[in-house]
């Protein structure tokens, strides 16, 4: 056999030296690649909108970063923004607020962390949002309302459970020192919560609130109805020579001896100006009567206004009177 050339062989052992070298070199990076530790921990401050979301994070000295995956399923669908672990050894608390929830639904939920030599999921994770509180918004329309006629009280129960629920209206009229008491039948509240309550005849200033049924009834915020006095109006001319007499006159419901009224005018700038007034006097135990008579020296818009301080309905104007002036 023949030897190979001197040159030939040192290149021979160059190269194998290098394979060694890589051989060698191989096994150390891969055993130095140092992914982050990661443990998902409990949720805690569960509301029905919000939790804060905890675990462990441990960087293996590299720089790392973690997040929170949170979902209603295992996709998840949502994480958090992306925090800093720092770039210690060891275990570092990992936490983040989750917002915008829904009441009384179970979420799925696990933490991630990256750093330059990879990622590590943690193990998957659930909480249930809590139940979000019954509640109530009521409205009166129209309010206040004209004496003896209709008004419905409508609203939403909003919260957990707030449909197909009973719910009841009650009332507590002026001087608002007696009990509530419930008027009228049950009703259920509907796909979204909603109810409407259909209350006839209101004579009287009056408060109500909406009630769930049950063991432990949750109320409504009072609402307050105010019951206008009726004012009718009768003008005996709409015409007049400049400077003449017309009698403004008519009724008001219920009675209300005594009660004051005001002839107004609109001015130029779009505000009533009382001109002329009286005391309301007459009538029956329906109703008490009202009448004033004025020179009008220019025509323009005229109304009656009667004032009612005792609590039992509230004040109101009649009907607006176009009165035209000629020469």
């Amino acid at each position: 056999m023949h030897a190979l050339p001197q040159s030939t062989s040192q290149a021979v052992r160059r190269a194998a030296a290098l394979l060694l070298s890589l051989f060698a070199v191989l096994p150390a990076a891969a055993s130095a690649a140092t992914p982050p530790g990661v443990s998902t921990g409990a949720a805690t401050k569960v509301s029905p909108q919000s939790a804060t979301l905890n675990g462990t994070v441990n960087p293996k000295s590299k720089a790392t970063v973690y997040f929170f995956q949170y979902g209603t399923t295992i996709a998840y669908g949502s994480q958090t923004p992306e925090i800093s672990a720092g770039t210690g050894a060891a275990n570092v608390a990992a936490v983040s607020d989750v917002i915008a929830l829904t009441p009384a639904t179970v979420f799925h939920y696990r933490l991630v962390a990256r750093n330059p030599d990879g990622t590590t999921l943690g193990n998957d994770r659930s909480f249930k949002s809590a139940n979000q509180p019954l509640g109530f918004t009521l409205d009166a329309t129209p309010n206040p309302v004209l004496f003896g006629s209709g008004v419905t009280l409508q609203g939403v129960l909003s919260g957990t459970g707030n449909t197909g629920t009973q719910v009841v209206v009650q009332q507590r009229p002026f001087p608002y020192v007696a009990d509530f008491v419930t008027v009228g039948n049950p009703q259920v509240t509907g796909s979204s919560g909603a109810f409407a309550f259909p209350i006839l005849g209101v004579t009287t200033n009056t408060q109500y609130r909406t009630l769930t049924t049950g063991a432990k009834p949750v109320a409504s915020a009072v609402v307050t109805l105010g019951v206008a006095v009726q004012v009718t109006t009768r003008v005996s001319a709409h015409r007049v020579l400049r400077g003449h007499l017309v009698r403004f006159s008519g009724v008001i419901r219920p009675a209300k001896p005594g009660a004051l009224f005001a002839l107004q005018k609109l001015n130029k700038s779009g505000a009533w100006v009382s001109v002329a007034g009286g005391v309301a006097r007459g009538g029956d135990s329906t109703f008490t009567r009202y009448s004033k008579r004025i020179h009008v020296r220019r025509g323009g818009s005229y109304r009656i206004f009667v004032g009612v301080a005792d609590g039992l309905q509230t004040s109101n104007t009649g009907a607006i009177e176009l009165i035209r002036t000629k020469k």
